[in-house]
């Protein structure tokens, strides 16, 4: 997928932006941006990356993402009789730190908020609740949309059965410039991740030795270079073993690890659990 930073514009005197998209229309593409997002699949079906997370995804599916989290939808299969849709708010930049959410009664919401920088997969009776008021609030304006807004607030906080779905999260990054050499790493590992990622590649994307680049990356993302990249190895393993019947030794391979032994280790490290439990817990 094409990696691009994206800059999102809610527009004056409003705190967020609800639409209702069709999807596939332009190739997928993996992204990120400063907004909260909220996304709803509305029709249709296929591959979701948020953050080193890959999974699949289909209609119903209902994700919040904090800011600068990387993230794309790769249609497979439309819906049926009519394109692959979603819903999708956007909260503005700085929704966080505005006086509005800065009062008792919200911390709750700003600690969920907090929370969706690796992304929260919401699941069960109380996410259909969601589903059903987000559908009303994109006829909504004003304050009644506001109000449809919290109620959405209200049913997430309530509901338990949730799902964090990357593994690392993503530390705003202070400078656009800064972003976007970054997003240019991120790209460079999602794109070669199979057929192998070198931390000399990396550091030449961004004209730096790899010392430098090391240290830069690092100051960045919070995460050495090569921890990333075996995050999102895991977390490709991870889909492979959850979504195929390969072996696991095939999906070691697959994944980037020319050592079954060290992509045992590095995985148990990561998922908590070795990969054949990871498997028989989704069976």
């Amino acid at each position: 997928m094409e990696f691009v930073f994206e800059k999102i514009f809610v527009p004056h005197k409003h705190s967020f932006i609800t639409r209702s998209l069709t999807l596939g229309k332009e190739p997928a593409r993996i992204h990120s941006h400063k907004n909260f997002e909220l996304n709803l699949i509305t029709s249709g079906s296929g591959k979701r990356i948020v953050g080193n997370h890959i999974s699949s995804f289909e209609s119903g599916d209902l994700v919040l993402m904090g800011p600068n989290l990387p993230h794309g939808w790769e249609i497979l299969h439309p819906g049926n009789d009519k394109p692959a849709s979603c819903i999708v708010i956007h909260f503005y930049e700085n929704l966080i730190s505005s006086d509005f959410f800065n009062i008792p009664e919200l911390e709750k919401v700003q600690q969920l908020l907090k929370q969706a920088e690796r992304g929260i997969f919401f699941q069960g009776r109380l996410a259909k609740k969601v589903i059903r008021n987000l559908k009303n609030l994109v006829g909504l304006n004003g304050l009644e949309s506001y109000i449809g807004l919290l109620r959405v607030f209200n049913l997430l906080l309530n509901n338990d059965e949730r799902e964090y779905l990357s593994q690392t999260s993503f530390s705003p990054v202070s400078f656009a410039k800064d972003q976007e050499r970054i997003n240019k790493v991120y790209e460079y590992v999602f794109q070669n991740i199979q057929e192998g990622v070198s931390l000399q590649g990396a550091a030449k994307l961004l004209n730096m030795a790899p010392g430098s680049f090391c240290r830069y990356f690092k100051k960045k993302t919070r995460l050495t270079f090569m921890q990333y990249v075996k995050n999102v190895r895991i977390g490709l393993a991870a889909r492979m073993l959850v979504e195929t019947d390969k072996q696991i030794t095939q999906i070691c391979y697959d994944s980037g690890y020319n050592n079954p032994a060290n992509f045992n280790h590095y995985f148990k490290s990561v998922m908590k659990k070795p990969p054949s439990e990871y498997r028989k817990s989704f069976r």
